[in-house]
């Protein structure tokens, strides 16, 4: 069994500063040759260094090390897989912003434990973030409102391009002449369709 300690560090973009993170690290006791960094987007897990880390280095007893639990994903569902994963294949997690979820030298009833605070964890993250987009809408709806700039929810087309667009669709008009019915130009006609058939399930 292993027992080595690997750290892993994710910034969105190769602008952003990795310091911060490297230094919680190596205070953590993290060889510096053993911190896997990663300058991409978390919205999805196709990132050379965290699968290499995850496929080919992180062994049964070993650890992981990172510095918010959210360096793991950009979502809920995306957090808890990789938590599950981790864990299945016998890898300790150390969070070292939120040390009650480290699972070094745990039982597996703690371990246990610990997913689960994890999971409860990020379901309150997610429906604080929800309510808050919410209540930021509600108060830019409210401010559009008291300027009269609120209009309520535009339509995707009115009625005359409904029935131009149908006849169309029916072969009874050419695009150009739909096209000099609404008085568009033909870049905003497509786009209007584009919008329509998305509208339409199409």
């Amino acid at each position: 069994m292993s027992n080595k300690i690997y750290g892993y560090i994710r910034v969105s973009s190769k602008e952003q500063n990795t310091d911060r993170q490297k230094q919680a690290l190596l205070e953590y006791g993290v060889d510096e040759r053993d911190i896997i960094e990663d300058k991409v987007s978390g919205k999805d897990f196709n990132r050379n260094g965290y699968l290499t880390l995850k496929n080919s280095l992180l062994r049964d007893g070993d650890t992981l090390v990172i510095k918010e639990l959210d360096r793991l994903g950009r979502n809920m569902d995306m957090i808890k897989n990789e938590w599950q994963e981790i864990q299945s294949n016998g890898i300790d997690i150390a969070v070292l912003d939120t040390p009650i979820l480290n699972t070094k030298n745990k039982s597996d009833l703690e371990k246990k434990l610990i997913a689960n605070i994890v999971f409860e964890l990020l379901a309150y993250m997610a429906e604080k973030e929800r309510i808050k987009i919410k209540a930021r809408q509600a108060e830019g709806i409210a401010i559009a409102k008291s300027k009269g700039l609120y209009k309520g929810r535009k339509k995707i087309v009115n009625e005359n391009f409904k029935n131009v667009y149908n006849d169309w669709k029916k072969g009874k008009l050419t695009a150009v002449k739909a096209i000099e019915m609404l008085e568009m130009k033909k870049s905003t006609f497509y786009r209007r369709v584009k919008e329509y058939n998305h509208f339409l399930g199409h």
